[in-house]
């Protein structure tokens, strides 16, 4: 089956807050063992502000010495952490199909943390939002198949939102179900990145993640999937403060390092929206998921303060362009030292020995 497209990010403004990122730490020491004594991992919302104004906003005469940024800046630091989760909404749910031939179910999200619709992308109408299907007062049959909240499929004519049959599109058969029982589903959780999803940019692999898992998560084979896709552009400091940073990196400095530079975190994402839209979609509890993910750490992260979400299995992604010696994917020199900054900061013990070369 071939790959999908990438999804569009919509264009948005950042909003302005006075608040500040708190610092954090993961504790990647430990291990799976020891979950259940150590502390929980980071839920906090996904960043909505627009960071403070860099200093010298005028282009000086002489270019400045570059400043250094040691070890000691780039390592995580603690970070004070939410006691709860956010509460979340299905607000609105539909039907997507795709240039593929495989369907998927949009669902945007509201919260009580910021303004910005998250989402869900969902393959398999057998996933249900608690919350979209929930009766609201006053609605009638038409506003809740309006909305989403419906079982099967639309068609003309349709007058009910609940099941008209016990087969056909939107129902599992008895092994399918057995086998959904089973198997923990895959789950992405895809920060948004209009350069690499839209603008066809070659420094990142987003895009490629993203059109991956949900080529994973469409194939016949899958008992479906879900891609949270929240709203923190540029590992959360925004699309403008993202583009400085781009040139920053044209002067020299890596990822990590130009967002230092801005006096930014290295990495201002956080995952507690995307563990309550995951226990909104009924994945909490022992059944667990499997996560697609190169980052270690965001398994503790999205598992949640108290393991609300158990994380079976790590499924790792690797580039297009690695599996296959640089026949596919994404070939340019930005990338690679992209993704030499990524294992440095997911695995700072890691040798890979094309980083050696």
């Amino acid at each position: 089956m071939p790959d999908l497209p990438s999804h569009i990010s919509p264009v948005y403004a950042p909003n302005i807050l006075s608040s500040r990122i708190p610092e954090y730490s993961l504790n990647p020491s430990s291990s799976p063992h020891s979950r259940a004594g150590s502390p929980p991992p980071p839920n906090l919302i996904s960043p909505a502000f627009t960071p403070p104004l860099t200093p010298e906003s005028h282009t000086p005469a002489v270019e400045p010495e570059p400043l250094p940024v040691s070890a000691d800046a780039i390592a995580p630091r603690p970070q004070k952490l939410l006691r709860t989760l956010p509460h979340v909404e299905c607000i609105v749910r539909a039907r997507i199909p795709t240039v593929t031939g495989a369907e998927m179910f949009l669902h945007v999200y509201q919260n009580n943390v910021d303004n910005k619709e998250h989402l869900a992308i969902v393959f398999g109408s057998h996933i249900r939002s608690k919350s979209m299907f929930a009766v609201r007062p006053g609605e009638t049959e038409r506003d809740r198949m309006t909305r989403g909240a419906y079982e099967g499929r639309l068609h003309p004519g349709r007058v009910t939102s609940r099941a008209e049959s016990t087969s056909g599109p939107g129902t599992l058969s008895q092994a399918d179900r057995q086998l959904f029982e089973e198997v923990p589903p895959l789950v992405r959780i895809h920060s948004e990145c209009y350069t690499g999803e839209t603008a066809w940019s070659a420094r990142c692999d987003c895009g490629e993640q993203l059109d991956e898992a949900a080529r994973l998560m469409s194939l016949p084979s899958s008992t479906g999937g879900v891609i949270v896709y929240l709203r923190q552009e540029g590992r959360g400091i925004g699309l403008g403060e993202k583009l400085k940073a781009y040139n920053l990196q044209d002067l020299g400095s890596d990822t990590v390092e130009a967002n230092l530079l801005l006096r930014h975190p290295a990495d201002a994402r956080s995952y507690g929206l995307a563990t309550a839209i995951l226990l909104d979609l009924g994945f909490g509890g022992g059944r667990g998921i499997r996560l697609l993910t190169n980052n270690p750490d965001k398994v503790r992260a999205v598992e949640g303060p108290h393991q609300e979400i158990v994380v079976k299995q790590r499924v790792p992604m690797v580039p297009l362009a690695w599996k296959t010696g640089g026949k596919k994917g994404i070939n340019s020199e930005e990338i690679e030292g992209y993704l030499k900054a990524k294992v440095r900061s997911h695995h700072p013990q890691a040798r890979d020995r094309r980083m050696q070369g």
